[in-house]
């Protein structure tokens, strides 16, 4: 098989074996196996598609970048990470569409800081940071695997939508109806004051730190140099 269309077909068996195990075979493996021994299951299928896709990167040739990667291309994609980062920070805590006892709960509370921004802060914090390493790294190859990911975020999104919506009920329908999917549409549409938005201290500062740690990781492991790292040092 050649590396290209090696690296479609594991990354195609991730996300398809991801949203399987996630959605319609979840609730039958749960009740056969236990949500233990299902979860066991779940996270061998993962780790090992996931696997397979790093074997199939690591096996692609050199290739030609789409584009020309300049200075303010490198600036948009530090920005993108950094909200990508501030996102995932944000998420981490009070968010009803985590797996936790007091979700309900959660969902009660008015959305502010990144869940004014979309309902699924995560998710989208992948899909940027997807996003960020296609605008810099333009090979099919870093195309195909972004694009993986960004697909696995945001049809998961959707579909946790749909799965929250049955478990939860009300709780999660209520949060939905005053939250959005896309980042910033209710704001768009006037629903939701900007002031909303505004990230807290735990996201805004976890997130820069997030973001200054991983930049600078990226240079020190071997890869390319990203962030601020690029400008000072």
């Amino acid at each position: 098989m050649q590396p290209m269309s090696l690296l479609i077909t594991t990354c195609a068996l991730f996300v398809g074996s991801h949203l399987l195990l996630s959605h319609p075979l979840r609730a039958g493996l749960a009740g056969r196996l236990g949500e233990r021994g299902f979860m066991i299951v779940y996270s061998i299928v993962a780790i090992a598609t996931f696997v397979l896709i790093v074997q199939a990167w690591r096996g692609m040739p050199p290739e030609p970048p789409l584009w020309a990667v300049d200075d303010p291309l490198w600036i948009l994609a530090s920005l993108l990470v950094l909200v990508a980062s501030i996102l995932f920070m944000g998420s981490l805590i009070g968010n009803p569409a985590m797996p936790a006892p007091n979700a309900a709960a959660a969902a009660q509370a008015a959305p502010r800081g990144v869940f004014a921004i979309t309902r699924h802060p995560m998710m989208w914090g992948f899909t940027l940071w997807a996003l960020a390493h296609a605008l810099v790294m333009p090979t099919p190859g870093q195309i195909v695997l972004s694009a993986t990911i960004a697909f696995l975020a945001l049809v998961g999104s959707a579909g946790q939508d749909a799965k929250k919506a049955r478990l939860m009920g009300d709780s999660w329908r209520h949060w939905a109806a005053r939250t959005s999917f896309v980042p910033f549409a209710r704001q768009v549409a006037g629903t939701t004051p900007w002031g909303d938005a505004l990230p807290r201290g735990h996201a805004l500062f976890g997130g820069i730190v997030l973001w200054l740690a991983a930049t600078w990781a990226h240079g020190a492991l071997g890869f390319m140099v990203a962030g601020i790292w690029r400008w000072v040092g």
